[in-house]
């Protein structure tokens, strides 16, 4: 433990923030808990960061629909490095950070694999930011539930402001992409790293869309557990499964990184629990042309306008 820890209270009021993401991850754990409907349940770690603080990490391992997921608080108090500092142009290395990491993959093939990530920091200076980003990552898409998907997440951006579905939206076209692959991770979703404090709006209101954007990702994606679920695949299926999933670990892995907003917790194994259970990499892969996982590669890039009124889709 350093000598110089920096206890919450040297910092603005911002509890709610802390309060908001402990609560949510109990929500979270709650809905998936109940749309997995095996009995399986998440199980608790307490972890602590070396600065200050800690967290609660809560995993789930060989539910009915959950093969793994992973649902991680946190709350910690610090000091940055100087490049971090002089990166983030700051004036004071005294930080604190909250937020909530989830990563679901599921058994079946035909649910889809999905990240969440919310985040608040501040300064001790004031300067204060939320951030956040969620996505959906099908092994096979389905362009109707894609359609309905980003349907809300854009109603959920248009109660705060007209403009973040589409800024938001490019955002996450970005931050997903493999550059080595020359293909995004999924179908994609938002991506916002930075919304400060002051300049982009009152603490409230930015606490309020980052809150929605919580209850909305769970709520589709409970959603979507349940309508795919019980589909039914075959081994091909599942051999395409491991595939996607080794591209989700090269995301993490290869383009992966601490975002402006977030500074190392110090929780060893984080970056462990939101990885898959088990993925495949194989030489030049390559979809046979015509077939269903072709036809999904074809979907995996920068741009889809998936709410385009030309678009053949209905949501579900």
């Amino acid at each position: 433990m350093k000598s110089n820890v920096i206890p919450p209270s040297a910092f603005r009021p911002r509890a709610g923030a802390a309060d908001w993401m402990r609560q949510f991850q109990d929500w979270l754990c709650h809905r998936l808990e109940t749309a997995d409907g095996g009995g399986s349940r998440f199980r608790h770690e307490e972890w602590t960061h070396p600065g200050g603080g800690g967290g609660l990490a809560r995993a789930l391992q060989h539910g009915a629909v959950l093969e793994k997921g992973s649902v991680i608080f946190s709350e910690v108090w610090d000091e940055m490095s100087e490049p971090l500092v002089k990166q983030l142009q700051l004036n004071d290395r005294s930080y604190f950070a909250t937020g909530i990491t989830a990563g679901l993959h599921p058994r079946s093939p035909m649910v889809p694999i999905s990240h969440l990530s919310l985040r608040y920091f501040e300064a001790r200076t004031g300067e204060a930011w939320f951030a956040g980003s969620l996505d959906l990552t099908p092994v096979y898409v389905d362009v109707a539930q894609a359609r309905w998907f980003h349907a809300q997440i854009q109603a959920v951006c248009n109660r705060h402001d007209a403009g973040y579905y589409a800024r938001f939206k490019a955002e996450a076209d970005e931050h997903f992409y493999l550059p080595h692959r020359g293909e995004t991770r999924g179908v994609g979703g938002l991506h916002f790293p930075q919304l400060r404090v002051g300049p982009d709006g009152l603490f409230e209101e930015l606490l309020a869309f980052v809150q929605d954007v919580g209850e909305v990702y769970g709520r589709t994606y409970c959603t979507l557990m349940g309508q795919n679920a019980h589909l039914a695949y075959s081994e091909p299926e599942k051999r395409w499964q491991q595939v996607r999933r080794a591209r989700c670990a090269e995301f993490t892995l290869a383009t992966g990184h601490p975002g402006r907003f977030e500074p190392a917790t110090g929780y060893p194994e984080g970056m462990v629990l939101g990885l898959p259970p088990r993925a495949e990499w194989h030489y030049n892969h390559a979809p046979t042309p015509g077939s269903p996982e072709a036809q999904t590669q074809q979907w995996l890039r920068r741009g889809v306008d998936w709410l385009a009124p030309n678009n053949p889709a209905v949501g579900p």
